[in-house]
Order: C-alpha cells, then structure tokens, then sequence
C-alpha cells in the first residue's frame, strides 16, 4: 500500500488528524484529576455507547472475527450477540451504584462493599488486564496488520501506532480518549460496511444473490449461529460467556470508566443499552464477510492461513483510497482500545495506589503521576506485544488471558450485588485463591509450555493438556473456576461474621429484582423499556440465523 499515493496518503492523513483531534478535545482537561480521569462526569448517554463500542472493538476483533467467519462460520458472532445481555446488566444492575455512590474506580465500589483488602488486589489485577490484555495484544494484532498493508516491520509499526497514541491520552485524559472514541467507531463502521457492500456485490457477480443462494455456496453450518456441538455449542457458549462478559462489560475499569465519567444516571444506563444496539452490527459488518471470503477468495485465503481473510479481502475487493480508508479503520480501533485502557491504567494507578498510599498528594500532582503512568504502561505494554507469536494465535492468547482473570472478579462482583451475606474476607479469600487456579490453569496450557511437556500433534501443534487432553474448551474452563470461585465466596462468607447493614444497603440490592422495580417508569427513554426493545431485537436477530 505505501506504493499507492491515495491510500498512503488517507492512512497518514487519519493518524494525523485523529491526534490532533485529540489534542485539542482534551485541552485544559489536566486542571483537576475528575477532569483528567472522569472528563468532568461530563459525557452524555451516545458518546458513552459509542465510546463503550470503540474501546471493545479492537484490530484483535476486526482480524479475528473475519478469520473466524471464514473458519467457523456465524457462530462465532455468538460473542458478539451475548454481549447485549452483559451490556443490560450494566446499564440496569451495576451502572446505578456506580452513578450514585460517585465512585471513581470500580476498586473503589469493592472497597465500600468488601473493604481496603479487596479494592487493592483488584486494582492490581485491572492494571494488569489493562496491560497485557487491552494493550499488549492489541498492539501486536495491530502491527501485523500494519505491516502487512503498508510494509513497515512490526516493532516499528507498533512504535508508531503507540507514540500518536500516546500524545493524545497524555494531554487530554478520558475527554480525548472518549471524543477520538466517538470519531473513530464512525470510520470502523464505515470501513466494514465497505467490505460488506463490495462483498455482497462480488457474489452478485458469481450469481449469489440472496441468503438462500449463499447458505448453498458456503454449506447451511456456516450460516447458522446455533451449534449443537464443538467447543462454541449453544450450551457451552450460555454456560461460559456470562463468566467473561460480566467481568468484561461490568466490571472491567478500562470499559467500565465511560460510565463513571456519565453526566447523570440516566445517561450512565441509556449508554451501555445503546452500545449493546451497536453490537448487533459486527456479526453482519465483520462476520459476514469471513463467510464471503470462504465463498470467494477461499484457495486464497487457505493458502495463507484464516488469520489473513480480511487482508484478502480488502485487496482484491477494495478500490485505491478506500482501501486506505479500511486501513485507517483498523488503526481506529487499535487506537481506540489502547488508548481507553491506558486512561483506566493511569486512573487505577493514581486513586487506588497514590491517593491511598499518600492521601494529601495534590490534584494536579495526581494528574501528574498519571500521566507519568500512562507512559510506563505502554512502554511495558510494547515489550509484551513482542510476544505475541508465542501464544500460538491472536484469538488463542487472548481467550487464555481472560478465562484466568475473568471467573473469580465476576464472582465478587455478581454475588456482592446480589447476595447481601457476602463478606469481606469472603471476597478476598475469591479474589486471592481464583487468581491463583487461574494462573495454575493458565501456566498448564500456554503453548510455549505445553509443547515442551506434552509435546505436539501431528501438525505442530502444542498439546494442551485442559483443552485437548481433558477436553474443556476456555469458555467451560471459565464457566469451572466461576464454580469453584463461587463455592468458595459461599462458603467463606457462611464462615465469617456478616457485613455491616448500612454498607450493604448502599453497595447492593435489596432484593434481585430491585433494578427493575424500583424506580417509576419515566416515559419512552426509560432504560428497562430501551433494554425491553433491545432483548426483542436480538431475539428477531437470532430468529433469522438460527
């Protein structure tokens, strides 16, 4: 692509202008850490949804759910058309407390539920989540990306794609991250629309032209999002998706601070149900194209692995100059994710470590440190990204990542809502011994260890001993420790004296349908009527792929 003028120059055009852009939205917002942090509790209930959609959809989506398309077929957008569930839970169950105890961090919300203990280790486990999961793979996703479209080595493309980054996360905080956010879901979903549409019309071309026609091409199994069977059946993906993705959407500070910086409360719960209409989008707009590479570009993409469907085919189906639109499109979401978790590290770092450690530390001292931290992470965040390769997959590396850290944050955070006999030692005692089965889990099947101890199979491939040997997928390894995470939590709390009442009534819900009930209905805009139409939407959705 550096070869075409007119691509070449849209991509260094959009880097260009999405930093300043920036820059200047994130002027003056360093006079005070809830400005530099929260943006001033400022954002509005669409620029949280988009911001909250921008920060998921990272190069690691956009590469994979293609690959996956190609490879699997529509059931992977299961991850996709769950997450509105997770998005309802927040906006209804969590977004609430947060608004109306003024929280700044989600250790915060565990320190008014559990105690100190709780909200330290949890602040540790966010930055690192933060660092090796939101950072340091979609930095790697995104550098192959890179060089693969414009010819620049990888190392560089990642110091590239991180120094922009950096500039405008430094200077302005969550406002700059959020107002890029906002630009840059508009270019995503530009770009894939645009693969979709010359997809659509190269199947035209080869005489596809309707659904019926294309469940044909591709086989009736590539365009259901129902499995009976295999490690993304329907019953596995309804036993280990909620494990991820309530930790994901409600409890994970790098997604979960655009609702903290919300300007009410309504805002804070119509922002979460809006996103989750976005995301219903990618399973037609990122998914379906793998399908369309499997039907078009197949010996193509076969010969160079699935991982390289969305290259395939935003050359051979792409014009000069939107191709470097897609591009630009896939540097915003790399962009995007990076910067929301460098924001959420350096706000983690500065009021749940500094602020406690040092109470009398000054505001804008703390504005300071954060950005001082914002630095530190991504240097270490790029040193990680180097390693990529050795998980043996983008998609594998990353799923491990999150079954180690999710089930036992999940665990704390769902039953202490709910369950008002939850104690403090309860939720440490969760925290510090899920951790650690996690990493156990973790350590047995990382590539780079299981080929060592339990060899390869006949295609090279390391032998994992908890996925291949006792055959538990990530998604059921998730959904065990949630298990074993939540016996302990019980048990624990059953042990040990009660909370204090007060603390209970302002962290947690009276009784589970308390979210639902407790407010009088306020009209049209009411977020339980919004997530009412959002629920029948994804089942008409379901209806028509099942």
């Amino acid at each position: 692509m550096k070869d075409n003028t007119l691509d070449f120059a849209v991509i260094v055009l959009y880097l260009l202008g999405i930093t300043a852009a920036g820059v200047i939205a994130g002027r003056k917002q360093t006079r005070s850490s809830t400005s530099y942090f929260l943006a001033g509790r400022s954002l509005r209930w669409w620029t949280v949804g988009l911001a909250l959609f921008a920060t998921n959809i990272s190069t690691v989506h956009l590469i994979g759910l293609a690959s996956s398309g190609f490879s699997d077929g529509l059931v992977i957008g299961n991850f996709e058309w769950l997450a509105p569930s997770c998005l309802i839970l927040l906006g209804l169950v969590f977004a609430p407390f947060y608004f109306r105890t003024r929280i700044s961090t989600l250790p915060e919300y565990l320190e008014g539920r559990f105690g100190p203990g709780s909200r330290t280790f949890l602040a540790f486990m966010a930055v690192a989540g933060a660092l090796f999961i939101h950072i340091g793979v979609a930095l790697y996703a995104g550098a192959v990306m890179f060089k693969t479209f414009v010819g620049i080595g990888i190392n560089t493309a990642i110091l590239i794609v991180s120094l922009l980054t950096v500039v405008y996360t430094v200077t302005g905080g969550l406002k700059a991250v959020v107002f890029t956010e906002s630009i840059q879901t508009v270019l995503l979903l530009l770009g894939a629309a645009a693969v979709t549409g010359f997809g659509i019309a190269a199947l035209g071309i080869r005489g596809i032209h309707s659904l019926e026609d294309l469940r044909q091409a591709a086989g009736a199994a590539k365009l259901s999002m129902i499995r009976s069977e295999g490690q993304f059946s329907w019953w596995i993906m309804l036993l280990g998706y909620p494990v991820i993705g309530i930790w994901y959407w409600c409890a994970d500070q790098t997604i979960v601070q655009r609702v903290l910086g919300a300007k009410s409360e309504l805002d804070a719960q119509r922002g979460p149900i809006f996103a989750g209409f976005v995301k219903i989008l990618p399973v037609f707009l990122m998914v379906m194209p793998g399908v369309f590479g499997y039907v078009l570009f197949r010996d193509k993409i076969e010969a160079q692995g699935p991982d390289s469907t969305l290259i395939v085919l935003v050359k051979e189906l792409l014009p000069p100059g939107l191709k470097g639109l897609v591009v630009a499109g896939l540097l915003a979401a790399l962009m995007s994710t990076v910067a929301g978790a460098l924001n959420s590290a350096a706000t983690l770092v500065c009021l749940d470590i500094v602020k406690r450690l040092r109470p009398r530390t000054r505001d804008r001292t703390l504005v300071r440190i954060g950005q001082a931290t914002a630095v530190f992470v991504m240097a270490a965040a790029i040193a990680w990204s180097t390693q990529g390769e050795k998980f043996g997959g983008i998609f594998k590396g990353i799923s491990q990542m999150i079954t180690v850290l999710a089930p036992p944050i999940t665990v704390v955070f769902l039953w202490g809502v709910f369950w008002k006999r939850g104690t403090s030692a309860a939720a440490l005692a969760t925290l510090v011994l899920g951790s650690f089965l996690g990493a156990v889990v973790f350590v047995i099947d990382f590539p780079a260890v299981s080929i060592h101890v339990f060899g390869a199979d006949s295609n090279g491939n390391p032998i994992q001993f908890i996925t291949h040997g006792l055959g538990i997928p990530f998604m059921l390894q998730a959904w065990w420790l949630f298990v074993i995470c939540s016996g302990i939590f019980v048990a624990v709390s059953l042990l040990t004296p009660r909370s204090d009442p007060e603390k209970i009534a302002r962290y947690s819900w009276s009784h589970p349908l308390a979210a639902i009930t407790e407010k009088p209905f306020a009209g049209v805009f009411d977020p339980r009527l919004l997530a009412l139409l959002l629920v029948a939407a994804m089942a008409v959705c379901y209806w028509l792929l099942a």
